[in-house]
């Protein structure tokens, strides 16, 4: 450490250098670290979905979620399985313990559910999704009507979830659009109960007909010569025509042998309209169609946001014109998060600024003023580097840190400069004055840089939530004092040896405040006798421990708020 020190001071060209390199290459990882409103919490845990359309929920939890609880209960790493059975729908959430390698996981659920057989025919293949159900939408579109469009907007689904959802997603950054509020096509057989009765049949007669019908199956070869063909039959319905013309029964008159055949169009209307909606979304008394925007993980929200605007600015004007539709964005996260960044950036600028006053009320010199504040900047910027290696992000938490740091990355500062500054009263020249002041402080000032990172180490290596959470903070912070550290030891020395060359008699008798430096000799005499006081006397020294001890208590638990989680 003296031969760092000693080499500040011998060359500050050098070290002025080092310090625009960090400044410049804070600047620059600044333009590559993700913005986002909170760290991102990666939760061990994987939602298994499946849809049986119409199914009640009793029924769902019967014939999936059972069976699919008893093939998943075993899997390696599981704490928790929590199921939900609605109308339609089957969702079993599976929690791991922490550390669970995710990939794995996924693919042990994947097995296990490929062992569960005998589905209704309704059902639907299963889906997975790592994705935490508590993760919100950075972005919601509405999809309204213009005036003079008299279709009901339940029908533009197919157009939300065919185009706009598609167009969306090749968005950079962009993981999912939902949609909400339409209504799907699909082929609808409305049956006539009479003609039903009629003919003897029932609403099970017909849909394993048309299950049977709607089926394309391998006929196995024939081998003709020379030549091999695949014969295989053809019976998916491409056409409404193809779905009235299926044979639902066919009879022979004994008497006249004629037979009579009874097809769909005999008992049933076939028609190709839109589902009833289950569910309608008003945007200011208008019917809409609401649909959220999902990032990916670790997305910088700002970038995907422009993009966001961007692709429904050439929706609009290239294709919903001409549909009388238009796409409105009626959330934005970046909103919020651009305040509270903003919100952040500016208590830094005051903290900042308030540290720098308080520094030359006490110092009443504006060049050793001027030699402190330099920590600040290089500390807090150059932490920015540590931040984008570590693939941290900037958001409130990590923001906070560096807001909290910038009282603290002073600290060292000012305990080597007020050495210097002592040695340079007894006399010393400046050259020897900072190299003596830095060498004889940098112990205390490592140890109490090393303290506060310790503080910090169980949040660094912390995998459950909170320790996500709050990961950036602590890096922040911890990244800062130790800069802080570096830049006291070279830094500070180096500027000292140059700035803090006059007669520094005159700082301490020529720049007095009166009413500032009367009231602090006032309470700088109040404070010494009381502890000349209390340490001749033991008694009062225990008292005023204990009377310490009581008010902070009291005081602590009459105004310690309401705890919660973040």
């Amino acid at each position: 450490m003296d031969r760092l020190i000693h080499v500040s001071i011998e060359r500050p060209i050098a070290v002025i250098a080092a310090i625009l390199m960090v400044i410049m290459f804070g600047f620059v990882a600044l333009e590559t670290i993700p913005i986002q409103l909170t760290p991102d919490v990666n939760r061990p845990v994987i939602t298994v979905t499946t849809q049986w359309p119409g199914a009640a929920p009793a029924e769902v939890e019967r014939e999936v979620v059972n069976r699919q609880e008893k093939e998943l209960k075993g899997i390696e790493g599981l704490e928790s399985i929590v199921s939900r059975s609605e109308t339609g729908r089957a969702r079993v959430t599976l929690e791991f313990s922490v550390g669970q390698d995710m990939t794995k996981a996924v693919l042990l659920v994947s097995n296990r559910l490929d062992r569960v057989g005998n589905y209704p025919p309704e059902v639907n293949e299963p889906s997975l999704n790592t994705a935490g159900s508590e993760d919100n939408a950075i972005a919601w579109l509405i999809l309204k009507k213009l005036e003079g469009n008299i279709t009901p907007v339940h029908k533009y689904f197919d157009l939300a979830n065919d185009f706009i959802k598609d167009r969306l997603e090749r968005v950079n950054g962009i993981s999912e659009v939902r949609v909400y509020g339409g209504a799907e096509r699909e082929m609808q057989i409305i049956v006539n109960p009479e003609s039903l009765a009629r003919y003897k049949l029932t609403i099970p007669d017909i849909l394993d007909t048309l299950r049977m019908a709607n089926a394309s199956v391998s006929a196995g070869a024939i081998d003709e010569g020379k030549r091999r063909y695949v014969v295989r039959t053809e019976g998916d319905f491409e056409s409404i025509r193809s779905v009235k013309n299926v044979v639902l029964k066919s009879t022979k008159d004994v008497l006249s042998g004629r037979i009579t055949r009874v097809k769909v169009e005999d008992i049933a209307d076939v028609v190709f309209d839109y589902k009833k909606p289950v569910s309608r979304i008003r945007m200011m008394g208008e019917p809409a169609i609401a649909l959220p925007v999902y990032r990916k993980t670790g997305a910088n929200v700002i970038e995907v946001m422009r993009g966001i605007r961007s692709a429904v600015s050439d929706i609009n004007s290239k294709f919903l014109i001409v549909e009388k539709l238009v796409l409105t964005q009626v959330y934005d996260e970046t909103t919020y998060i651009d305040s509270a960044i903003n919100l952040v950036q500016q208590n830094i600028y005051i903290g900042g600024t308030l540290a720098a006053i308080v520094l030359l009320l006490f110092l009443r010199s504006g060049a050793a003023t001027l030699v402190i504040s330099l920590a600040i900047p290089v500390s807090i910027v150059g932490s920015f580097v540590a931040m984008a290696a570590l693939g941290r992000s900037i958001n409130v938490i990590s923001l906070a840190g560096l807001a909290f740091a910038i009282g603290m990355v002073v600290d060292a500062a000012i305990v080597v400069l007020e050495n210097i500054f002592r040695l340079r009263q007894q006399g010393l020249p400046i050259t020897r004055a900072a190299f003596e002041g830095a060498n004889q402080v940098w112990g205390a000032v490592l140890v109490s840089a090393l303290t506060t990172v310790m503080a910090f180490i169980p949040i660094l290596i912390m995998e459950l939530e909170v320790g996500q959470l709050f990961r950036d903070i602590a890096v922040a912070i911890s990244v800062a004092v130790l800069l802080s550290l570096i830049v006291s030891v070279t830094v500070i020395p180096a500027l000292a040896s140059r700035l803090l060359k006059g007669n520094v008699q005159e700082i301490t008798t020529g720049r007095r405040i009166n009413l500032i430096d009367r009231c602090a000799s006032m309470f700088v005499q109040y404070v010494l006798n009381f502890t000349r006081a209390v340490t001749n006397n033991r008694a009062m020294a225990a008292s005023a421990v204990i009377f310490v001890l009581l008010v902070s208590g009291i005081i602590t638990t009459l105004l310690l708020p309401k705890l919660d989680y973040l």
